[in-house]
């Protein structure tokens, strides 16, 4: 069973990340986007809790279920728009920076669909998402759980 380490929150030093978080939060990119962009992030990290938390703040901007569980295969679904298509690109590019070297073809393709403002939030939006996928890792949070959901 996993253990929680430490709840980090209560502590100074990530007042910091809570003011980031809540400026990028504010952006003015579209709710739906940010997180399906927190989503990828976090399914490319493995950070349950964040998983957990964004996939309910997703259903309550109205995202469908089926968004949600093909996400991972957004490349081959006809569900997602083409700008949604450049900012989950460019998710992936940034979560997996030492792999990909965020590739001028993942760039170009935002500046079809993103004015480079718009490039700079978003680019925001996925170092908060991250940082949080590491904090929640590094300190072993643990999502809700409901009492009937817990394996054996």
């Amino acid at each position: 069973m996993m253990k929680a380490r430490l709840n980090p929150i209560s502590f100074d030093a990530l007042k910091p990340m809570l003011v980031m978080s809540e400026g990028v939060e504010g952006n003015g990119l579209e709710k739906s986007l940010q997180e399906l962009v927190k989503l990828r992030a976090s399914q490319i990290n493995g950070c349950a809790y964040c998983l957990d938390m964004h996939s309910k703040d997703a259903r309550k901007h109205g995202e469908t279920e089926q968004r949600i569980y093909l996400l991972n295969g957004w490349r081959e679904s006809p569900l997602y728009s083409d700008r949604e298509r450049a900012a989950l690109a460019w998710t992936e590019a940034l979560t997996l920076v030492s792999q990909t070297y965020a590739p001028d073809s993942d760039y170009e393709a935002l500046k079809l669909h993103f004015t480079d403002e718009e490039i700079v939030k978003l680019t925001m939006l996925i170092v908060t998402i991250n940082g949080w996928n590491r904090i929640a890792i590094g300190f072993r949070s643990i999502h809700p759980v409901a009492k009937s959901s817990v394996a054996a």
